[in-house]
């Protein structure tokens, strides 16, 4: 079982690159197993994980329905935003500037196989993540991500989830909201869940901008923790 797991920081980048970057190292691992499998090999299968920025961009799960985006291309095209189709669980979700997206791309055979355990341990991640600036995160019942002030008029969410896994290799992830531009949110219902307002964590805290860079490290510190992983800044060229 190898825990150790690739780290990439991509910036800020475009969500079609972005993805076509993720297939390709999903693609990889779940070939690498394959062919293990076909050789009778046992050779070692990587872990990924990838934090990136996206510019304004409104993507729909498969199940989705795309009734949950508010506007059509011009409107989209007024506010410098993009619209995808993809591969993921889920219903619509916005990424924008301002929001840490996590995609890790995990050979859960590493690690457990257990889809239900790896979201809630994602979701655990960013809560307990929330818990260091004094928020209490909690999840809420049949949906997944982080929310706040669950069970009252005043719920809200803060960190989306989506994910696609074959042969329990996993891809695509979260975004949290940290320094979040929320006029973008009104464009779409959110996760497909009308009446449920959305927040972020400089919101949250009064400030005008949280230090991002600070979120990651306890992010992945939390992450570190739950998978029992070892974090390697070096990954390889895909």
């Amino acid at each position: 079982m190898n825990k150790m797991v690739f780290l990439e920081d991509l910036g800020l980048k475009d969500y079609k690159e972005t993805w076509d970057y993720q297939e390709r190292l999903f693609k990889q691992t779940v070939d690498l197993k394959i062919n293990n499998r076909r050789q009778g090999e046992n050779l070692p299968t990587p872990n990924h994980f990838l934090f990136v920025e996206h510019p304004h961009v409104y993507t729909l799960g498969k199940s989705g329905d795309l009734s949950n985006l508010l506007v059509g291309e011009e409107e989209l095209a007024s506010k410098n935003a993009k619209f995808y189709k993809i591969n993921r669980g889920g219903d619509i979700t916005y990424h924008g500037p301002g929001q840490i997206v996590g995609y890790p791309i995990l050979d859960l055979d590493n690690f457990f196989t257990d889809i239900h355990k790896y979201l809630r341990l994602l979701e655990e991640m960013v809560i307990l993540t929330l818990a260091e600036y004094g928020l209490k995160a909690q999840r809420s019942e049949g949906e997944t991500g982080v929310w706040l002030d669950v069970g009252t008029p005043f719920a809200r969410k803060i960190c989306a989830m989506g994910v696609r896994a074959s042969r329990w290799v996993t891809m695509h992830g979260f975004a949290l909201n940290v320094n979040a531009d929320l006029g973008y949110f009104d464009l779409m219902i959110p996760c497909g869940i009308k009446d449920k307002a959305v927040t972020s964590l400089n919101v949250e805290m009064g400030k005008k901008e949280i230090d991002t860079s600070e979120v990651k490290k306890k992010l992945l510190k939390h992450f570190t923790h739950l998978f029992e992983a070892k974090l390697i800044t070096e990954a390889p060229i895909a």
